[in-house]
């Protein structure tokens, strides 16, 4: 894919602060923050958008990657998403959200475009503020919480220290998909990475 059609706006969902920094529910601003990593960019306050930006190129000439971590918390992620689509003149089949998932095992990846948000607070913010369900998304495997936990409490918990030992691995992955998707496109990514 060549980089004619213009950036892509790469949405790593989270919620701001310290005390929500290792929750399961930030796995999308892990992944962010390690693609910016690779880019060779840093984050800052965006005049139009309440999140923190980053930009950068997929290699020499490359696609150009925008990176968002919306800091208006996981329900109200849509604002800066659209503000910063609108701003960049990015469409939403070319915005791809990173997240975590309750219904796919920890440890899987998964990519699919458009659907439902499965309860995801994050999800159905910007399908409303998109207007469109039609978006890229990048599920990160978290799994179902165990015994009778409330999800809620589940996904604003810390990974466990099994986990952890995992999880720098596994956001690289994550970072490795978005990136197919991005060069690749969203069924040559799945024929790639669904299998593993």
């Amino acid at each position: 894919m060549t980089d004619e059609a213009g950036p892509w706006l790469v949405v790593g969902l989270g919620n701001p602060g310290r005390e929500y920094a290792g929750n399961r529910h930030n796995v999308g601003f892990m992944v962010a923050e390690l693609l910016a990593g690779r880019l060779g960019g840093k984050f800052g306050r965006h005049k139009r958008a309440m999140g923190e930006v980053a930009e950068g190129r997929l290699g020499f000439g490359g696609p150009k990657l925008v990176l968002l971590k919306p800091l208006t918390y996981m329900n109200l992620s849509g604002g800066p998403v659209v503000a910063l689509a609108q701003f960049h003149k990015i469409p939403p089949e070319r915005v791809i959200a990173v997240h975590d998932e309750l219904d796919i095992p920890y440890g899987q990846l998964r990519v699919k475009c458009g659907g439902g948000e499965g309860g995801h607070n994050g999800l159905r913010s910007m399908s409303k503020s998109l207007g469109t369900k039609d978006y890229v998304r990048v599920r990160f495997g978290i799994g179902r919480p165990p015994g009778r936990q409330d999800p809620a409490d589940y996904v604003l918990s810390d990974f466990s220290s099994t986990e952890r030992k995992e999880l720098e691995f596994l956001v690289d992955r994550a970072a490795d998909v978005v990136e197919s998707v991005v060069t690749k496109g969203v069924e040559p990514t799945q024929n790639l990475y669904h299998g593993a």
